[in-house]
């Protein structure tokens, strides 16, 4: 399917591995031009250097996204974009008793604040050229709050709060903004929690893998691939009718009806 969105531009974070480098290569394979970011620089080169073999120019930008400084840097090498995908890894996984105030301000910064200023930077462009598109890469636990995962849980649900008013108010202005809630996929986030079932539970790391996988209806964790492949649909001009939703990519372990 051509996907409409040849030339455009776009910005992606956390670009240099797992699902965000997912969606910088299917965008890439769509011929938009990439301004890709992540905090290394060395992974965040060697991904660049791999999108531009797609016939695509690319600019990597290595900064700290959730500061101001690191966020100025990123969008002024971008310029104008037709398309952002904000993503950010997940704060790290503990029990309710384990956080206090300052894991909240770091789970916010990163996983809400982050997101909601670089909407509030690229939207007024966007609808001045009267077309955009912004994915928010978020997590299942929107839908079904994971209990070990509560600074992601709050994070990310009051990211999805934010953009399910905006998203609504630019819309007439032929910009969509919608959500992906990617459940585990294989990254580097899996193997971060796998190890932490292994080690609570004393098993092999591969044990543990395989005991999430039975929770899993595909019986499998999901690929970067399929998940840019979305992204890309998402970004596309076939997508103008799809305005502010949360769609799970999480091969039907979440189980809700809605």
């Amino acid at each position: 399917m051509d996907l409409g969105i040849k030339g455009r531009r776009a910005l992606v974070t956390a670009a240099s591995k797992g699902l965000g480098r997912g969606c910088a290569e299917a965008l890439a394979d769509a011929g938009v031009a990439l301004t890709i970011n992540a905090r290394t620089e060395g992974p965040l080169m060697e991904a660049a250097e791999s999108l531009r073999t797609r016939g695509v120019d690319v600019t990597a930008v290595a900064a700290d996204i959730t500061t101001e400084d690191g966020r100025k840097r990123v969008l002024d090498a971008a310029g104008d974009i037709d398309i952002l995908v904000t993503n950010a890894g997940g704060p790290p996984p503990g029990m309710w008793s384990d956080w206090d105030r300052d894991d909240f301000i770091r789970a916010l910064d990163a996983n809400m604040l982050t997101p909601i200023a670089l909407m509030k930077a690229c939207l007024p462009g966007m609808i001045d050229r009267g077309w955009g598109r912004v994915v928010n890469i978020t997590s299942q636990s929107v839908k079904a709050p994971v209990p070990v995962l509560g600074l992601s849980n709050s994070a990310r649900a009051g990211l999805t709060g934010y953009v399910a008013g905006t998203a609504r108010q630019v819309a007439p202005h032929g910009v969509c903004i919608n959500n992906m809630l990617p459940g585990i996929h294989a990254t580097d986030r899996a193997d971060s929690l796998d190890k932490g079932v292994s080690e609570s539970e004393g098993i092999p790391i591969n044990e543990a893998r395989e005991k999430r996988m039975q929770t899993i209806p595909a019986r499998r964790y999901g690929s970067a691939a399929e998940f840019g492949a979305m992204c890309a649909f998402l970004c596309s001009e076939h997508s103008g009718f799809i305005v502010a939703q949360n769609i799970l990519i999480d091969g039907g372990a979440t189980n809700v009806t809605l």
